[in-house]
């Protein structure tokens, strides 16, 4: 008997397979098998096994579907220019930059402008459990509900501006675990056009700062592709060239990785730049501790020019009136001013946003001064 392999005793001995799996996802689903001549028990347990995983496999395959290719041409879609709309056609590159968001199956995972779904559907072949996507563009929704169908409930369209959910509500409750833990099973992830790639990402590292949104169910990772030279900027090291405020902010609340690089060539239509792949995971405590509006503040003053001097970039943060604040931060925070804001470290910056912050609880309109527009 096969009480060795398969959960469920049952009435034939292990020998070669003729097998079904009831439920791709249920691991305790038992095989059927049929008797030709008995096996020894390792062999038939690795041939059980291999069974299953095969009929595991055959169940997530979606069935034939026009390629994407032929869903724009069959509804007529044009990407639009105005709107940085670009699709990564070729199969086995939405197959990379999916599994460089980490293990995909059985997770569940939150796709941000699917488009037409050209990722959305290797996260389906791949072994998401629910693919959940949120598309702004009303002309996508045909081609999203033809993989819907063939998805066997698997995936969820939600029309709308990604920038109006919060998005906790879209995850499975029982899904969440404690912030000090490991990551979830909760994946984020998004062919984002480029001109609001970076609004969402701030956007991200808001809620994360404050566990809200996909973050109240833990430190969900999320996976996004942003023009390279952005791409750079967010894991970009001290004394980087491409080192500057998004730099900081990234790594004061996550760990970066810059996953790979896809050719501008592989989309259609083809951008000007090449195209970077990051994934961010939240840190279980944020390097910077002050509230996270007061560190954007900061950083934006700071690096309003990268290669200026430290004591330059100071002064941004107060009036004209309170210029010898600038110089008893300088003091207290031990830098020296005549260090380029460029090779401040993720630390440095926190030791100046902790200053900065005891200062505007001193007097609470520092905290409203815009330098931009030279008024309180």
């Amino acid at each position: 008997p096969c009480s060795r392999c398969c959960p469920t005793r049952c009435s034939n001995d292990c020998s070669s397979l003729r097998s079904f799996v009831l439920d791709p996802f249920d691991s305790s689903s038992c095989l059927v098998v049929l008797l030709r001549q008995p096996l020894p028990n390792r062999r038939a347990e690795s041939w059980c096994q291999s069974g299953m995983a095969a009929a595991r496999e055959a169940a997530l395959r979606l069935p034939p579907l026009p390629t994407v290719r032929d869903l724009l041409r069959m509804y007529r879609i044009r990407a639009m220019r105005q709107l940085s709309q670009n699709f990564l056609m070729d199969p086995k590159l939405t197959r990379r930059l999916v599994k460089a968001a980490g293990k995909i199956r059985d997770h569940h995972v939150i796709e941000v402008g699917p488009g037409p779904g050209c990722l959305t559907r290797p996260l389906l072949e791949l072994g998401a459990r629910q693919v959940v996507v949120i598309e702004k563009d009303p002309r996508f929704l045909p081609s999203l509900q033809l993989l819907a169908e063939a998805a066997d409930n698997r995936l969820k369209i939600i029309m709308g501006d990604v920038f109006n959910y919060s998005m906790d509500d879209l995850i499975p409750q029982e899904l969440g675990v404690p912030w000090e833990g490991p990551p979830p099973p909760v994946h984020v992830v998004g062919n984002l056009p480029f001109s609001v790639s970076t609004p969402l990402l701030v956007r991200w590292l808001r809620m994360a700062s404050r566990r809200q949104g996909p973050f109240l169910h833990g430190r969900v990772p999320f996976t996004l592709t942003f023009q390279k030279e952005v791409a750079e900027r967010i894991v970009a090291p001290v004394m980087h060239i491409q080192r500057c405020r998004l730099s900081v902010m990234c790594q004061a609340y996550c760990s970066v990785q810059h996953q790979l690089t896809l050719s501008g060539g592989s989309f259609f239509p083809k951008p000007d730049v090449d195209v970077g792949v990051v994934r961010l995971v939240p840190l279980v405590e944020p390097v910077i501790q002050q509230p996270f509006d007061l560190v954007e503040k900061v950083c934006n003053c700071l690096f309003n020019g990268r290669q200026k001097y430290l004591s330059n970039g100071l002064k941004n943060l107060f009036p004209s009136s309170h210029v010898d604040l600038a110089k008893d931060l300088v003091k207290l925070v031990e830098i020296d001013p005549q260090t380029r804001v460029v090779q401040l470290t993720v630390e440095e910056v926190g030791r100046i946003c902790q200053v900065y912050e005891h200062f505007c609880l001193q007097d609470a309109k520092l905290y409203e001064y815009n330098f931009r527009l030279g008024r309180w």
